[in-house]
C-alpha cells in the first residue's frame, strides 16, 4: 500500500536524521567536551598537555567534520536548510537548552571561577588547571578563567569559521571577511596579548592589551593603573598608549568614512566573530518589529553616554587643580571634553539636523546628559561622581554592561534572541562607529526596487533587525546606524537587488527618484549622473 504524502509545504522538510559524516562530527565534538567536564569534577588526567591536545582537537574536528557533512555535497549558494523546522534555531525545546547551558557557563565564569579550579593563592585545579600547560607555553604564566574562555571563543570563531566558509563559498566577500575575523581573533585578541605578557618582568609591566579593542570598548584603559604600567614600560607601552588615543581620534572615523562600521563590526570585533561565525545559525532570531528599534535606539546611545561620563570621571579622578606641577588639570580637562562636544554637536546641528530630524532631539537629549555630568564631576571631590565613589560606578557598569550585558546575555542567548544582541542594545562601539557611519561615512546599501519580488530573504536574514525589504520595495538607500554590513542581505537576494558600495555619494542615483517618476527624464538624469 503506497503512502500519502501529507505535507503541503513547497519547501518540503530538513534531513529526519544526520549523516553518517554529521553523526560522527557529532561524535568527535562531543568526546571533546567531555573531556573538559570531566576536567571540571577535578578528574585526575595523567597527562594534561596530551589531554588538553586531545580534547581542543577532538572540538575543533568535530565542528569541522559536522560542517563538511552538512554541506560538502550541496551546490554552492545559501540556501533556507529548514531552519524554522528545527528545534535549536526555532526557539524550542533544545534551543532554550543551549541557551540555558551557555548562560550558566558565562554565570560561573564571571562570577564564580573558583567552581571551574581558578585558585590564586596556590595551583589551579580541575578545568583551569588543565589549561596550565597551554598557558605557560604562550605566556609562561598559569592559567585563569580568561585563558580558558579565550581559548574556548578562539577554537569556537575558527571552527565555526569554516562551517561559515562552506555554507557561503559562492560568496567572496562573505569568505574574505570570515578569513578576516578568524586572523584578527587568533593573532591580535590571543596570540599577541599572551606573548606581550611574556616581555614582563619585575621592571617591566605591560598590562593586558587586546590590540583590536578599541575605546569605548575598552572603557577600562585609561584608568590610573593601566596609564601608569603603559608609561613605566618605556618606548613600548607609550607607543601603546598613543596607539589607543590615535584609535579613537583618527584611525577609526578615517575607516568609518571609507567603510562604514563594518570595517570592525564585520571584519575585525571578536564579538562579531563569534556572532558571525557561531551564531550565524540563529541570525533570522532577531526582532524586526518597530518597537525592538525604539528600544535599541534608547538603550545603545543610553550606554555609549554613560561610557563617555564614566571615562570622563575616570581621567578626572586622579587630576589636580594646580597649574604650577601639571597643565592638564582637572579643570582644563573637563573644559577640553565640554567644548569638543559642543563643537561637535553644533556641526552635527548645523549640517545634519534635516537629515536626522527627531533623532538630532534624542542627540540633544544626550548632550545635555554629559554636560550636566560634567558640571557634577567639575564640583566632586576626589574620587567621587554625584557623591558616589567612582570605583563604584565603574564597578557597576562592568557588571552590567561588561558581564551581564555582553556575556550572560548577549551570548548566551543566541538561540533566543538571535547572535546580535550585545551588537544592537548594549555594545558603545557599535554606538559611535553607527553615528559615524550614519552621519558622513561613503558607506550604504544601494537597492534596485524595480528588481525587488519582495521575498523577504533580506529581512529575514538580518541579523540587526532591520527590514531590508521595506527599503528595497520602494528602492531607497540603506543608510542606518545600526548596519554592520554584514552583506548577508545582499547574498541571499536571488535578484541582485542590494549591492554594498562605498563610492562617493556626488554622482550617486537616486534610485528612489527614478521609480516613483517625479518628473524625471530617465536618460538626461541617467547622463548627468
Amino acid at each position: 500500500m503506497s503512502r500519502v504524502q501529507r505535507d503541503m509545504a513547497l519547501t518540503g522538510q530538513p534531513p529526519a536524521a544526520l549523516n553518517v559524516i554529521q553523526k560522527l562530527g557529532t561524535a568527535l565534538g562531543v568526546g571533546g567536551l567531555l573531556i573538559l567536564v570531566l576536567a571540571v569534577f577535578n578528574l585526575q588526567l595523567p597527562s594534561k598537555t596530551l589531554w588538553l591536545s586531545i580534547a581542543l582537537s577532538a572540538l575543533f574536528g568535530g565542528i569541522v567534520l559536522f560542517s563538511y557533512g552538512a554541506y560538502s555535497d550541496k551546490q554552492a549558494g545559501i540556501k533556507n536548510d529548514g531552519v524554522w523546522f528545527k528545534s535549536v534555531s526555532s526557539r524550542g525545546f533544545l534551543a532554550w537548552i543551549a541557551g540555558l547551558a551557555l548562560t550558566g557557563f558565562y554565570i560561573v565564569l564571571y562570577f564564580k571561577a573558583e567552581l571551574l579550579g581558578l585558585n590564586t593563592e596556590g595551583k589551579n585545579f580541575g578545568l583551569i588547571a588543565l589549561f596550565d600547560p597551554l598557558s605557560k607555553l604562550l605566556s609562561g604564566n598559569p592559567a585563569s578563567q580568561w585563558f580558558v574562555y579565550g581559548t574556548l571563543y578562539t577554537i569556537a570563531i575558527l571552527g565555526f569559521g569554516i562551517k561559515f566558509l562552506w555554507k557561503y563559498r559562492h560568496n567572496r566577500y562573505e569568505r574574505l571577511r570570515t578569513i578576516s575575523v578568524m586572523f584578527f581573533q587568533t593573532a591580535f585578541a590571543f596570540l599577541i596579548p599572551e606573548f606581550m605578557a611574556r616581555l614582563n618582568s619585575d621592571d617591566f609591566s605591560l598590562p593586558y592589551y587586546d590590540l583590536k579593542n578599541i575605546w569605548p570598548l575598552n572603557y577600562y584603559n585609561f584608568e590610573q593603573y593601566r596609564v601608569d604600567s603603559f608609561i613605566s614600560s618605556g618606548t613600548i607601552g607609550l607607543a601603546l598608549l598613543i596607539f589607543g588615543i590615535a584609535s579613537i581620534f583618527i584611525i577609526t572615523p578615517i575607516l568609518t568614512y571609507k567603510y562604514g562600521k563594518r570595517w570592525y563590526c564585520s571584519w575585525v570585533c571578536g564579538c562579531g566573530g563569534l556572532a558571525e561565525t557561531a551564531g550565524d545559525s540563529f541570525r533570522h532570531l532577531s526582532d524586526k518589529s518597530e518597537f525592538a528599534w525604539k528600544v535599541e535606539r534608547w538603550v545603545v546611545h543610553s550606554v555609549l553616554v554613560f561610557v563617555v561620563v564614566m571615562t570622563t570621571a575616570v581621567v578626572a579622578t586622579y587630576l589636580g587643580y594646580d597649574a604650577e606641577k601639571y597643565w592638564l588639570t582637572k579643570d582644563v580637562f573637563l573644559i577640553a571634553v565640554a567644548v569638543f562636544l559642543t563643537v561637535l554637536f553644533g556641526l552635527i546641528w548645523l549640517f545634519k539636523k534635516e537629515e536626522l530630524k527627531q533623532d538630532a532631539r534624542y542627540g540633544a537629549i544626550g548632550y545635555l546628559v554629559i554636560v550636566l555630568a560634567l558640571i557634577g564631576i567639575h564640583f566632586s571631590s576626589g574620587s567621587t561622581l554625584f557623591l558616589i565613589p567612582a570605583e563604584s560606578l565603574r564597578t557597576t557598569y562592568g557588571f552590567l554592561i561588561g558581564s551581564i550585558f555582553s556575556g550572560v546575555i548577549g551570548t548566551g542567548f543566541y538561540p533566543i534572541f538571535g547572535n546580535r544582541v550585545w551588537c544592537r542594545f548594549g555594545c558603545p562601539m557599535a554606538a559611535i562607529l553607527g553615528l559615524q557611519q550614519r552621519l558622513f561615512s561613503k558607506f550604504r546599501i544601494t537597492t534596485n526596487g524595480g528588481q525587488c519580488i519582495s521575498c523577504g530573504n533580506c529581512s529575514s536574514y538580518c541579523e540587526m533587525g532591520i527590514d531590508v525589504r521595506a527599503y528595497a520595495q520602494k528602492g531607497e538607500n540603506i543608510v542606518r546606524a545600526s548596519c554592520v554590513g554584514c552583506g548577508i542581505c545582499s547574498a541571499v537576494c536571488p535578484r541582485g537587488v542590494l549591492k554594498l558600495e562605498n563610492a562617493s555619494t556626488e554622482k550617486r542615483i537616486n534610485s528612489r527618484e527614478v521609480l516613483l517618476g517625479n518628473d524625471v527624464d530617465l536618460m538626461d538624469y541617467l547622463n548627468q549622473n
